[in-house]
């Protein structure tokens, strides 16, 4: 009788502990949410860079340029409130470390270039890649967003630098989305208003440039399926099926096939980029999904006097569209980077002048053949 009653003495005990416990839990997943959600109303995104394509060198190699950025992918950032930050290509490790951990989240746009040519985009690409989950894994939320080349470049890193994509014939084509039953379940689109959902599921609004694709296949083939979700397919001129979006299951990591930032921001005649009031709503949409989730992290430059050093504000685009460019507009770079991030000609001796080049060059990317892109490993942008 002892023993019941002692037992019966300590239920009440055990019952405040396991409410102390639940408590405490809620607590820190109050915190939790309450870190997740005090959003940064001030994001900086950086941009990766990108090698010259072949006829870029042949025109330009010998001018000390050795990396671009399309203008239009700047616009996309800025046009949904982020700043940019160019990130440069041929670095060593601890670049890519310092710089990430003053961005809130990166973006890997499309373009012409080789996944095996070392020091290049692929390479830039794979510490961006290896950082960014390093970050998510400890709790620091950090975005990639890759279009088009950059979306293959996602899935190529996880598949360990196996170059798994399938040849398809997808250029200057604008299409629909065809949409999974589950496309819902995605973060990308879980919230997304119904009439950007209306208007990709039924008006021919992505624009697709590319030579490669991914196919769900491919997924399978390379065990990639399980930590990659496809929330839509669509098919090439010949009726090869290639993932149009995805997500990582786990990462906030995304990619989508065609290009959303040409709807709005590039004008070159004859390549079928669709420019209706409802295409640019719905490439709108991506924009602020990105940079939405790049205010989830609270990253920050040391001080403001070093992002005005960083930002893309320092370089001058040039209106390209004249000289049958792929793209109206184009950010060059060549030289080498500074300790403070700073992007710097060759002749600047060490580095001490601190100040920003200011670099301006038309930047021509003459359309390419279809047998000059079928011979890269690349998509064309």
């Amino acid at each position: 009788m002892k023993k019941v009653i002692e037992g019966m003495l300590m239920i009440p005990l055990l019952l405040l502990v396991v409410e102390a416990k639940t408590h405490a839990r809620q607590v820190v997943v109050q915190m939790e949410k309450s870190r997740s959600y005090a959003l940064n109303d001030q994001p900086v995104v950086g941009i990766l860079s990108q090698e010259l394509s072949y006829l870029m060198t042949q025109n330009y190699g010998d001018q000390g340029y050795d990396s671009y950025i399309a203008a239009s992918y700047v616009k996309f950032v800025e046009g949904a409130g982020a700043r940019v930050v160019p990130i440069w290509i041929n670095q060593p490790p601890e670049y890519y470390e310092e710089i990430m951990g003053n961005l809130n989240g990166v973006l890997l746009p499309g373009g012409a270039t080789w996944f095996n040519q070392s020091n290049g985009y692929a390479d830039a690409g794979h510490h961006i890649y290896d950082i960014a989950r390093r970050f998510n894994d400890n709790g620091d939320y950090f975005p990639v967003w890759g279009t088009c080349l950059g979306f293959e470049l996602l899935t190529y890193l996880a598949a360990n630098g196996t170059d798994h994509r399938a040849h398809c014939n997808s250029s200057s084509q604008a299409l629909a989305l065809n949409f999974k039953d589950d496309f819902r379940k995605s973060r990308l689109f879980a919230q997304a208003p119904n009439d950007v959902v209306e208007i990709l599921a039924n008006e021919a609004v992505t624009a697709n440039f590319h030579q490669f694709c991914i196919t769900e296949t491919n997924l399978t083939e390379y065990g990639l399926s399980d930590e990659w979700r496809v929330m839509s397919v669509n098919r090439d001129w010949n009726g090869m099926e290639f993932i149009s979006t995805i997500e990582h299951k786990t990462y906030p990591f995304y990619g989508i096939q065609f290009h959303p930032e040409k709807n709005t921001y590039e004008w070159i005649a004859n390549k079928n980029i669709p420019h209706t009031a409802n295409a640019v709503r719905a490439s709108q949409y991506f924009a602020d999904f990105f940079i939405g989730e790049s205010r989830r992290s609270d990253h920050r430059f040391p001080s403001e006097a070093q992002l005005e050093r960083n930002v893309i504000y320092n370089y001058q685009p040039t209106f390209t569209g004249l000289q049958r460019s792929s793209f109206e507009q184009c950010y060059m770079f060549g030289g080498k980077v500074s300790g403070d991030g700073v992007y710097q000609t060759a002749d600047e001796g060490d580095g001490n002048d601190a100040s920003a080049v200011k670099l301006t060059l038309t930047c021509m990317l003459p359309i390419l053949s279809l047998s000059i892109i079928c011979a890269m490993h690349t998509s064309f942008a």
